[in-house]
């Protein structure tokens, strides 16, 4: 009786991990862009002077309907760092105006095809990767939320870097230490005057 006891309980145990693990699983970053991948895009936007001046945001939120909505946000260095932030959540449509009215105002965003923007993000990654630097961890898992949306049957071309080099500006939130780690990593992979800079006095 004792022995019948302990194996029910025992598989009572593992039912529960396994439920538990399914429960993660659905929960986790991969899992919800995916289940987002399949929901219609309602938007796609770029920040206008992405090119102009190095940093610029790109976002695509899919979404049933224009009131609940998926969104994806990439932050975008195309003068060096490629994408340096990656962010995935579930808003509310009204947040997501406001989201993007305070977002135009800082800096305008146009509209862009999905498969123009899947392309820029591969493109960049690629280049970014080419002088030694990665993508943001959560990249590979958001950058999903593209779906079908083909990154070939776009014909846009993208220059980057400034005038044909790298050029590294650090960002507000960018500590002098990890400014003068990322120029001396320029160095070693470029050279000496292969790339500029451009630190804060």
């Amino acid at each position: 009786m004792a022995v019948n006891m302990a194996l029910k309980r025992a598989k009572k145990a593992q039912a529960l991990a396994r439920k538990r693990r399914e429960e993660a699983l659905e929960s986790s970053l991969p899992a919800r862009v995916l289940h987002a991948a399949q929901l219609p895009v309602q938007y796609c936007f770029l920040t206008e002077s992405v090119f102009d001046d190095g940093m610029g945001t790109l976002v695509l939120a899919r979404g049933a309907n224009p009131y609940r909505l998926e969104l994806a946000s990439f932050l975008l260095d195309v003068f060096c760092l490629g994408v340096k932030d990656v962010m995935f959540e579930s808003i509310e449509g009204k947040v997501f105006e406001m989201y993007m009215d305070a977002a135009d105002a800082a800096s305008p965003v146009v509209a862009v095809d999905p498969g123009y923007a899947r392309k820029l993000l591969r493109d960049l990654v690629a280049w970014s990767h080419s002088i030694g630097f990665a993508p943001h961890r959560d990249f590979a898992a958001v950058e999903r939320i593209f779906g079908d949306a083909n990154a070939d049957a776009s014909d846009a071309v993208f220059e980057f870097g400034c005038e044909g080099r790298p050029f590294y500006i650090p960002g507000p939130t960018e500590s002098v230490t990890l400014a003068r780690r990322r120029i001396e990593h320029l160095r070693k992979v470029l050279g000496e005057g292969a790339f500029d800079f451009e630190l804060a006095s």
